[in-house]
């Protein structure tokens, strides 16, 4: 009897004591490594779904972007495309001024009828400065219009450290960007033009009888990186925009003002890895998708489904996902008329006491008003607080 007893409690202990030890690994901190010494003036690492910045060091510092201009000229177009305002086999006539464009080339001839489509291969493939400004030329009448165009998406798009002041990034006194800006413009280029991002993995372009080969080494080093732009100005040094897709998370980095060629590719690649080996996104929830339910006075009906309005992606570190905690607060007083898509409350992702996301909630249908008895009813209860 007494050894089934003695028995017993040990068990009982053991088990306690690895509940214990579980309890405060769960509580521990999360220790997740610094980013890796880059050499470069400024640089910026994102996750490219949840828009989670995983390391930086002077990101809105304004830098020339040398040719990673590139990128905005190729998304001003891209839009021009998707509006029926461009055809990619519409013929383009290129300019004296297009041709004496100094710096790397396309190659094209003046007075010549290239395709929209080989002058963006011939952009940002080969980095050619007279293809960028025979597109803007093109698309916009001069290289000054377009460069109007240019900043009205980069100020929609949030980018606030940059000026545009003509296609191809060659010096200018007022034009810049910044580590995070070119982040968010390639962010968007890859979500909004996949159809047309597969260019900017391709690794030579021939033209003219003249291949040149893609400046992103990258492209031959790891075959998860798929894009995005080089740039080399003497006073922007050698800077990158990379971006890469490893199962289902992908990044982008952004490099600015390194030594050389081999520097930028090498120290994206750094911050690509790290990126990949230490964190880890997830899609948490789907836009459209109830989520809560909100209580809704003065309306036809008294209850309303709640959600997202778009897929929400959390990215955390390695081995913690599971330990996130989502939570759900609704308003209290929802008063109809209710549009659908209206803010309604508010979800909140925490990982161990720290918020790392916070989203709207927004009504997932409409709420007309209810009839007069049904107002003034629930106009008391308001008052009432119930």
């Amino acid at each position: 009897m007494k050894l089934s007893f003695r028995l017993t409690f040990s068990l009982l202990a053991g088990l306690l004591l690895l509940l214990t030890m579980q309890t405060l690994q769960a509580a521990g901190p999360i220790f997740t490594p610094a980013a890796p010494s880059i050499a470069g003036n400024s640089y910026f690492l994102m996750d490219f779904d949840s828009g989670r910045v995983l390391a930086e060091k002077e990101p809105d510092k304004r830098v020339a972007p040398a040719s990673l201009t590139k990128i905005m000229t190729a998304y001003v177009v891209f839009r021009e495309l998707k509006a029926g305002h461009l055809a990619l086999d519409e013929k383009v006539t290129i300019s004296q001024n297009a041709w004496e464009t100094g710096g790397s080339k396309m190659f094209v001839e003046v007075n010549k009828q290239v395709p929209v489509e080989e002058l963006l291969q011939g952009m940002i493939i080969q980095s050619g400065n007279d293809a960028s400004v025979a597109l803007a030329e093109h698309v916009a009448g001069s290289e000054q219009t377009f460069a109007t165009m240019m900043n009205e998406q980069a100020s929609r798009l949030g980018m606030v450290n940059s000026n545009f002041e003509n296609a191809t990034g060659l010096p200018m006194p007022n034009h810049y960007s910044s580590a995070r800006d070119l982040a968010l413009l390639a962010q968007a280029l890859i979500r909004e033009f996949p159809e047309y991002y597969r260019w900017d993995s391709q690794k030579e372009f021939t033209y003219n009888n003249i291949t040149q080969k893609n400046r992103n080494q990258l492209l031959w080093r790891d075959a998860s990186v798929d894009g995005v732009k080089t740039g080399y100005t003497e006073d922007a040094g050698y800077c990158m925009v990379a971006s890469a897709k490893r199962d289902d998370m992908r990044l982008i980095s952004v490099v600015m003002g390194t030594a050389s060629p081999n520097a930028r590719a090498n120290e994206s690649q750094s911050l690509l890895n790290y990126g990949f080996r230490f964190f880890e996104t997830h899609k948490l929830y789907e836009a459209g998708k109830p989520l809560a339910e909100a209580r809704v006075r003065k309306g036809e009906t008294s209850k309303l489904a709640v959600g997202v309005a778009e897929d929400v992606y959390v990215t955390a570190p390695r081995k913690h996902f599971n330990e996130l905690k989502a939570e759900t607060q609704v308003d209290k007083a929802v008063l109809a008329p209710i549009n659908k898509g209206d803010t309604v409350g508010s979800l909140n992702v925490t990982l161990a006491g720290e918020s790392i996301l916070t989203k709207p909630l927004v009504a997932m249908d409409a709420v007309a008003e209810g009839g007069f008895f049904r107002r003034l009813y629930d106009a008391v209860l308001v008052m009432l607080d119930r």
